[in-house]
């Protein structure tokens, strides 16, 4: 029974952590007061739809909170969340005065990390904010992307994808968290070396309504109009440098000079037969 009680502990919590590495064996389950439940103040998920807490917010006032919030309690004598911020928020909007809640015994590094994974594991997640949680969970666990890949049930490739995205400038995160562009065109876009053709094409694509794909095309073509690096000029010796400004003056042509004092070339410039000609003075 044990086994099972687990795994109704958060969305996905129990399937994630089999092996009961952060959770506890036994939870409780009672009800509390809705004022004494209380968020955490570094909860990774940041937006909340109002229309779609307003709904929710309306099924639990006709049927009740039937999934009960996981939590722990502090020695305020106040319980936190660890995974159902969304159903308390609904809750209180729904009027309820008390609400069914799992309590954990878990410290602050094991209520930051099973807060991060339940909302790694929602799917309405907006794209930004599971690369920042998944950023939040490599450093705070010190997992490697394979290791937050399965954990997750994420292929590796979509981890780093992800990831990338917190490259990018915030101008275009910020339109990614809008839902004016979505996590393809992101990845898309944050393979692009240039900040200004992410901005111009982010703008672009938003404005356009623009497939990911068409976004790809743009993006191939935007990088191949790239110009090729100039070569980083070498510095020559003092002496070299010296004896190139003589060439200059003797010959009257324009003269480089690459190498070093004991093996280098000498590359002479005309634009005109008088100028060849003075080769011969």
């Amino acid at each position: 029974m044990a086994s099972k009680e687990k795994k109704g502990l958060g969305t996905g919590l129990g399937a994630l952590f089999a092996d009961a590495e952060l959770l506890q064996e036994e939870s409780e389950l009672q009800l509390v007061p809705i004022e004494r439940i209380e968020p955490r103040s570094d909860q990774p998920r940041k937006d909340f739809d109002e229309e779609s807490l307003s709904l929710l917010a309306d099924s639990i006032a006709e049927f009740g909170l039937i999934q009960p919030i996981t939590v722990r309690r502090l020695e305020s004598g106040f319980y936190q969340i660890i995974a159902g911020e969304r159903r308390w928020r609904a809750s209180r909007m729904a009027g309820l005065s008390e609400v069914p809640v799992r309590v954990l015994e878990a410290d602050d590094k094991k209520t930051a990390q099973l807060a991060l994974i339940e909302n790694l594991q929602r799917e309405d997640l907006n794209p930004l904010e599971a690369a920042r949680g998944i950023q939040a969970l490599m450093k705070q666990c010190g997992y490697t992307q394979e290791k937050v890949s399965s954990r997750l049930g994420k292929s590796r490739p979509a981890v780093a994808n992800l990831l990338r995205m917190l490259t990018l400038p915030d101008e275009v995160t910020e339109m990614v968290r809008d839902g004016l562009l979505t996590a393809g065109h992101a990845r898309v876009l944050a393979g692009l070396g240039s900040r200004e053709e992410q901005i111009r094409l982010a703008h672009l694509a938003a404005e356009e309504g623009m497939s990911v794909r068409r976004l790809e095309q743009l993006a191939s073509t935007a990088k191949a109009k790239k110009p090729a690096r100039k070569r980083k000029a070498v510095s020559l010796p003092a002496e070299l440098n010296e004896l190139q400004d003589k060439i200059r003056l003797k010959i009257g042509l324009k003269g480089t000079m690459t190498g070093s004092i004991g093996k280098g070339k000498i590359v002479l410039q005309y634009s005109s037969r008088e100028g060849l000609e003075r080769l011969n003075d």
